[in-house]
């Protein structure tokens, strides 16, 4: 069949069942859709339907309104072509649990009056260039090591191992794309084995932040230069990555993407994305691969818990 829907959960939950499946299966039929069986890629927690005869905007409509009151996601595509070449990643609350930003000014006793404007900017009510100038402005002072306490703090999403690990394990190149600042990147990318990283950098003079971020500053448009960027390094193009992200930053490179998933994201980036995950973890942008859970368990090299 041409197209497949996805369902998936969380992985700590385990609460996919047979049940949700039948669900998702007969609103495709209601909707005109031709159904296939059920394929699980993983027990409880991730599972394929093929279907074909109706448009892939429809079939998610009527999936997704027959599951609007369970912890289940569902998304659609093109049964052909789902295994991505590149993952181009976000950082902050997608990778890692926490806005890094937020975390550097907590130790300036501002992380209320920050934190605030990244919500804003994130939901894509400021705009994110200057929202950034801003905030990093107010941290004027605070010392160089406070970066050192913030990594040793810092908390990897559920699942970031295994998106990276599974990828890699089957050679795809991973790039983390993030508008937080290279200290962090570097790290977290050496932490997971992402292959690079890119990210905003701050001025340091005498071991102190000077309260500005070297231009140029790495914004939306600066994502999809990445993402274009470095698909045409490894001899492909945008529609053979799959990107995520949260935030309205992510937006253009998640649409710009064959495979663009808005993680636990903002409104209006979950509803402009063409793929979401609300419920499960990262693993979900596995499956939506078409990986199973043995793939996942072969590239750890243990059982998924």
């Amino acid at each position: 069949m041409q197209h497949v829907l996805t369902l998936t959960t969380d992985p700590l939950a385990r609460a996919l069942a047979a049940g949700h499946a039948a669900t998702a299966a007969e609103a495709l039929r209601r909707a005109g859709a031709a159904v296939g069986e059920t394929d699980w890629l993983a027990p409880d927690v991730a599972l394929d339907l093929p279907f074909d005869g109706i448009p892939l905007g429809a079939a998610l409509a009527a999936a997704r309104a027959a599951l609007a009151d369970r912890p289940v996601d569902a998304n659609a595509q093109p049964a052909v072509g789902r295994r991505k070449r590149v993952l181009i990643a976000d950082m902050d609350s997608t990778i890692i649990t926490s806005e890094s930003l937020d975390e550097l000014a907590e130790y300036a006793g501002l992380k209320d009056v920050i934190a605030a404007i990244t919500a804003r900017a994130m939901r894509g009510e400021l705009e994110f260039e200057a929202a950034l100038t801003e905030r990093v402005a107010m941290l004027k002072g605070l010392a160089e090591s406070t970066i050192d306490a913030v990594l040793a703090r810092i908390e990897i999403t559920a699942g970031a191992a295994a998106l990276v690990a599974t990828m890699k394990a089957h050679g795809a190149y991973c790039a983390l794309v993030s508008g937080g600042f290279t200290p962090v990147t570097g790290a977290i990318r050496a932490r997971l084995g992402f292959d690079e990283d890119r990210a905003n950098r701050l001025e340091i003079d005498e071991g102190a932040l000077t309260g500005r971020v070297i231009l140029p500053i790495l914004g939306r448009d600066a994502k999809l230069a990445a993402l274009r960027e470095v698909t045409g390094r490894q001899g492909t193009d945008p529609a053979d990555a799959v990107a995520v992200g949260d935030g309205a930053n992510d937006l253009a490179m998640l649409q710009a993407a064959g495979i663009g998933v808005a993680f636990r994201a903002k409104p209006a980036v979950r509803e402009a994305a063409g793929f979401r995950i609300d419920h499960g973890d990262l693993s979900g942008l596995l499956y939506l691969q078409g990986y199973r859970e043995s793939d996942i368990e072969a590239a750890l090299g243990s059982p998924v818990s």
